[in-house]
């Protein structure tokens, strides 16, 4: 299940009732009915922890372990990071989660120097070159970038192998790949939708796969420079890595 938000928009999240309907419903005995809600900005989102009791962590994914504690009934709390995962107590073995992916945060041109805020360039395209999905990105040129020819788009799974050797995409899934290509397409890079004849949802994967790179290539968003962030090609990851 997926939600967008546009700036100023909200999503309450809980358990749910009649009383407190939610956007969110997290079934889980140990979640408040109402348990908190999120608000997208311009440039970040803020969430509201609604439990008397709880604290919840948003943690940071691409972070080394960062993450921030939101105590029971704190309202507005500026979350910084573009990539999140909001994790809530349960009587499960693991405690419940989900994900939040940030409004687009704004870079300035780094070959932009001096003058006010006003004056700046801002760049057209901000991505983050630490974030996975730009790891994503860079595996999805990768070939064309290599052989300058066309070839095929590669796969979603192709893309979790080709990724598994780095640190950070030890534990990367398919999923969570698409993820990010929809993160890239919807958010970073700003695609439109797929073409009328691609009905299929198959179809309409590949068209989005093939759009990012596009843009990507044409606009020197990917350049062969950034083929160093990937793997060493052909080496099998390390079993004792941890992302």
């Amino acid at each position: 299940m997926t939600l967008r938000l546009g700036p100023g928009e909200r999503v309450r999240f809980g358990r749910g009732s009649s009383a407190h309907p939610v956007d969110l419903r997290i079934a889980d005995e140990a979640v408040s009915r109402l348990a908190g809600e999120i608000r997208a900005t311009d440039d970040h989102w803020q969430l509201s922890n609604l439990s008397a009791t709880h604290g919840y962590l948003v943690e940071n994914p691409e972070g080394a372990g960062e993450y921030l504690r939101i105590p029971p009934r704190r309202l507005g709390a500026p979350i910084p990071f573009e990539f999140s995962r909001v994790v809530l107590p349960s009587r499960r073995d693991t405690p419940v989660s989900f994900q939040v992916f940030a409004p687009d945060h704004v870079y300035l041109d780094p070959h932009a120097v001096g003058g006010s805020w006003e004056s700046r360039t801002l760049t057209a395209y901000s991505l983050d070159e630490t974030a996975t999905y730009f790891l994503v990105l860079v595996a999805l040129c990768e070939p064309w970038l290599r052989d300058r020819s066309p070839v095929a788009v590669p796969t979603t799974p192709q893309v979790v192998d080709r990724l598994r050797g780095h640190p950070a995409c030890a534990r990367l899934t398919a999923r969570a790949v698409s993820a990010h290509i929809d993160y890239l397409a919807d958010e970073k890079l700003r695609i439109g939708p797929p073409a009328p004849d691609a009905t299929g949802r198959t179809d309409r994967r590949n068209g989005k796969r093939e759009a990012v790179v596009g843009l990507a290539l044409k606009f020197g968003i990917v350049r062969e420079e950034h083929l160093t962030l990937l793997p060493p090609r052909g080496e099998p990851a390390d079993p004792d890595t941890r992302g």
